[in-house]
């Protein structure tokens, strides 16, 4: 028991900013192994965000209400995947081959296309939850809740079934990349469940549809471009199909 215990807190300081155990450190094993609580993590981020907005909804409009729950998942994970995603925007935006797309990804400066996505990205997220609000606060809080979760399953799967670039054995999510077992992406999918379940309508489990469809997409394409995956793409991966959980989510709301 003190040994998963281990593992989730590995995972829990490895993908959120939230405090752990003083044991706990970066070890490869445990690392590799915590991958198996990252959709759990979209539980604790996707809840607190929940949270956020049902404590403020009674003081707040709804605008700001999303504004500060989305400040809340980025103070909790530390921009980890938005950072992510502007790095992808800029390497595959001002990149035309593998060497020069990775070293773009490894600048720590944001250029013109990451901005530009992240002003999208974030736009369309405060649209949309608004409008989720506004249709109903508990089915926007389980939309969010959804989101959070599926999108990091999204990029366990891409973990799964691709490969990871060679060219960026520097990085420090390779620990995660490199064997990620079957036993392990079982567990991994557990934490699903429970996200279809607090619906209790059978139409939103069509969103894996969408979701996987992107995830391929989005993995052939880095695939295409740099032979396999990085930790920018995993983040990338997890924003868009989080995204597009919550526009399903929203285009749902006419047939429930």
């Amino acid at each position: 028991m003190r040994e998963e215990i281990r593992v989730f807190f590995t995972a829990l300081m490895f993908y959120t900013r939230i405090p752990c155990p003083s044991w706990v450190d970066h070890s490869e094993g445990y690392i590799n192994r915590s991958t198996r609580y990252f959709p759990f993590i979209g539980w604790i981020v996707g809840g607190a965000a929940a949270a956020v907005i049902y404590a403020l909804n009674f003081i707040f409009p709804s605008s700001v209400c999303v504004i500060l729950s989305l400040a809340t998942t980025i103070l909790i994970t530390g921009a980890f995947h938005e950072d992510g995603f502007a790095d992808v925007c800029d390497g595959f935006g001002g990149g035309w081959t593998k060497e020069k797309i990775l070293e773009i990804m490894k600048d720590s400066q944001v250029g013109a296309y990451g901005a530009i996505g992240l002003i999208i990205l974030f736009s369309l997220k405060i649209v949309v939850l608004v409008e989720l609000m506004n249709f109903e606060l508990w089915f926007c809080l389980k939309a969010i809740a959804l989101a959070h979760v599926i999108s990091r399953m999204a990029a366990v799967t891409m973990i799964f079934t691709h490969n990871y670039s060679r060219a960026d054995e520097t990085s420090k999510i390779r620990p995660i990349a490199k064997k990620l077992t079957m036993t392990n992406f079982i567990i991994s999918s557990v934490w699903l469940v429970p996200a279809f379940l607090i619906f209790q309508h059978w139409l939103i489990v069509l969103v894996v549809l969408p979701v996987y469809l992107m995830k391929i997409y989005l993995a052939n394409y880095f695939t295409k471009w740099i032979g396999g995956y990085t930790g920018d793409c995993l983040g990338a991966t997890q924003q868009i199909t989080e995204m597009i959980t919550l526009l399903f989510c929203l285009g749902l709301c006419k047939y429930i």
